[in-house]
């Protein structure tokens, strides 16, 4: 019986978005005002949805408290109210676009989450403009 449990967080965040082997020009062409040199804040909502098999003892799939301190730990506390460009060791050398910030997370928590469950990352900048890892 494969069930799915999602957790719901938040952060807030500034990027710029922007690609050092290209001309100012090209950046701001490309980026736009994601593109400012004083960059910009997003209040990013996070789903992490784990799917697996439910706990015949314990009727849990994941034990949502254990998942929520993970988040925390690994995500929450790196990413709430940094700059991820300056801040944020993952994005030293790696543009963070919504795309490679929903990568980064889903590898920290990887690494952390038993290979049975199966985890999908949903990650919201905008209330319109959100990216989901894997696809």
């Amino acid at each position: 019986m494969k069930t799915a449990i999602i957790r719901e967080e938040h952060f807030n965040a500034a990027h710029r978005l922007h690609n050092p082997k290209w001309t100012d020009e090209k950046n701001l062409s490309v980026f736009g005002k994601c593109n400012s040199p004083n960059y910009h804040g997003h209040n990013y909502e996070l789903h992490v949805k784990l799917i697996g098999e439910i706990d015949p003892e314990t009727g849990y799939v994941y034990d949502i408290k254990i998942l929520s301190d993970l988040i925390k730990k690994l995500i929450v506390d790196r990413f709430d109210h940094k700059n991820l460009n300056l801040d944020v060791v993952e994005f030293e050398n790696l543009n963070p676009t919504a795309e490679n910030i929903v990568v980064v997370i889903y590898n920290l928590l990887r690494k952390e989450i038993d290979e049975a469950y199966d985890l999908k990352i949903l990650l919201y900048e905008t209330k319109r403009n959100y990216v989901e890892y894997p696809a």
